[in-house]
């Protein structure tokens, strides 16, 4: 098992990461002082394939558990079924003491953090991501949210799990497809910090069955790890913890625009080779990097050519980026791989000469 540090003071949490973990959660709780009833979060996909030994493992060690369950998708994520759980919790008397545990991707994650943070004022809230975009990226760093409308992810609250739980062995269940949308996130982090981890991705870009375990975890590992480390130098994402929206300015609008029907690691991919292009036609990043780039993000099964969306409604999504601070839209921009910085100085013109290539 590894382990990688959120270092938040008073608020500080372990992010383990290995296979079998699942079946060691009751100990793992019970050892953090935890005790009685808590309630597992989770939709019907991630119940039938992993609850049973989620349950078990809670119930050998003492725990009274409860279950409730969510329809799969990113729909579900709203405030109506943050209401719904919020009466269920009350029907199985859970207390401010209760902890709700999030089994299952980022739209789980997402949704049970929100209502953690929202129920009682607050309760223990622990993350067990099944997916890799989850295990590397959204059950990091406390932002937990719900999409209300066209609004995705601007409800929301910052905060932080006690303890994250990455059954790297949940990955072997995962479709290509939605392997291939972690990779997004992972190729991500490496492009903003780590030019060593990016190497390593291109050397070991397979598919799911073929990953051994041991390159699972380090991959979630280096990419978790990085995710941590700038969550603990920002974590109220004032500064520094902007650079982990590379690609996401472009891609949320494509989201946006496709009505969610283009899947965020999907867009996320687009977008980073977007804003990659943007920082080329700006001097900054060189065409070698930009096809290295475009060589992972297609190796990795994800899309490297725009969809065919209106490009018109995409610029204007950006438009209502949430990122616009004073009337200026940010971008992350790399100045080579492993190295990236934020501007505000990025033209419309230009964007619409990317966008419409």
């Amino acid at each position: 098992m590894k382990r990688v540090e959120v270092n938040l003071g008073d608020k500080s949490y372990g992010v383990l990461i290995g296979g079998g973990l699942l079946e060691q959660t009751g100990r793992l709780l019970k050892d953090r002082g935890f005790a009685g009833k808590l309630v597992i979060i989770t939709n019907p996909v991630v119940q039938k394939l992993y609850g049973n030994a989620l349950r078990g493992s809670l119930a050998a060690e003492g725990f009274n558990v409860t279950v409730l369950s969510v329809s799969d998708g990113e729909e579900n994520k709203s405030l109506d079924t943050a209401g719904r759980l919020y009466t269920e919790l009350a029907d199985c008397h859970a207390m401010r003491t209760t902890p709700l545990l999030a089994l299952g991707g980022g739209v789980i994650g997402d949704l049970a953090g929100f209502v953690a943070a929202t129920y009682i004022r607050g309760v223990p809230f622990i993350q067990i991501p099944t997916t890799l975009l989850a295990q590397v990226d959204s059950s990091i760093g406390g932002k937990v949210a719900v999409n209300h409308g066209r609004l995705k992810n601007e409800i929301g609250a910052f905060y932080q799990p006690k303890l994250v739980i990455a059954d790297t062995s949940t990955l072997k269940t995962l479709p290509q497809k939605q392997f291939a949308n972690g990779m997004a996130e992972v190729i991500k982090s490496a492009v903003i910090r780590d030019a060593d981890f990016f190497s390593f991705i291109e050397n070991n870009i397979y598919n799911v069955e073929e990953i051994s375990n041991t390159v699972l975890e380090d991959i979630v590992c280096r990419a978790a790890g990085i995710k941590a480390d700038i969550v603990a130098r920002d974590e109220l994402d004032t500064g520094l913890r902007n650079i982990l929206n590379f690609g996401h300015t472009v891609g949320h609008a494509i989201e946006t625009v496709s009505d969610f029907r283009i899947n965020h690691g999907e867009a996320v991919a687009i977008g980073m080779l977007a804003e990659a292009s943007i920082a080329l036609k700006s001097g900054f990043f060189s065409n070698e990097e930009l096809a290295r780039l475009k060589t992972v993000i297609a190796a990795a099964g994800l899309p490297s050519e725009m969809p065919e969306l209106d490009t018109d409604k995409i610029i204007k999504a950006i438009g209502h980026d949430k990122k616009i601070t004073s009337g200026k839209l940010k971008f992350v921009l790399p100045r080579n791989i492993g190295n990236v910085f934020i501007s505000d100085d990025v033209s419309t013109t230009l964007i619409e000469e990317v966008l419409k290539v």
